[in-house]
């Protein structure tokens, strides 16, 4: 079942960052359907300096300021295209990075958009899982909850003993915002992106 836009408009981004894990990812591109379990995310609020809407509304970075429960995609490195769950309420601009999955559904799929031979780690990390899903910057604003791309509740049930938590990667110029342990992982979970 797809995940009531309700899951997505609540004020706590760490909350949701931590209940995304266990959840399915799902992409439906020209017929097309590909899947994973999101294993890794990481919560970006506002009033945090490693959020692109730290210092206030871009071009770039608008679809953060929508109702929760819409994809807000930026570049990285001038070619990843990262995949975030937009939260909160209009206005506020927070939003979950998903960091990692599992692969579930369309594995031949996603090793044909990876040009590889093998599943092995093809959605272990932020770059690879957008790219091996077709997500690309005109998911930018989409629902979550739409036909070609949404996130939904397949009975998973993950328990506290089962979440690690710890700093988010890569996000140094943060300052003291760099050690907020807002990064969730499965524990134990193969895909989940190197450091």
């Amino acid at each position: 079942m797809k995940l009531d836009p309700s899951f997505y408009t609540r004020s706590n981004v760490v909350v949701i960052a931590r209940e995304l894990l266990g959840k399915v990812l799902s992409t439906k591109i020209n017929g097309l359907t590909t899947s994973g379990m999101i294993v890794e995310t990481e919560a970006y609020s506002e009033k945090e300096k490693g959020c692109h809407a730290y210092k206030g509304m871009t071009q770039r970075n608008a679809v953060m300021y929508d109702d929760g429960g819409v994809a807000y995609l930026y570049l990285c490195y001038g070619i990843h295209q990262m995949v975030n769950v937009v939260t909160n309420t209009k206005g506020i601009a927070d939003a979950v990075l998903i960091r990692a999955l599992e692969p579930m559904t369309g594995m031949e799929v996603m090793m044909e958009r990876m040009n590889v031979s093998h599943v092995k780690r093809i959605t272990s990390g932020p770059g690879k899982l957008t790219r091996a899903l077709g997500i690309d910057k005109s998911f930018n604003g989409k629902s979550l909850a739409g036909k070609e791309l949404w996130i939904e509740d397949c009975g998973m049930k993950v328990k506290p003993a089962e979440i690690i938590k710890s700093p988010r990667i890569g996000i140094d110029y943060a300052g003291d915002d760099a050690l907020l342990p807002w990064r969730f992982t499965l524990k134990g979970n193969e895909w989940i992106s190197k450091m």
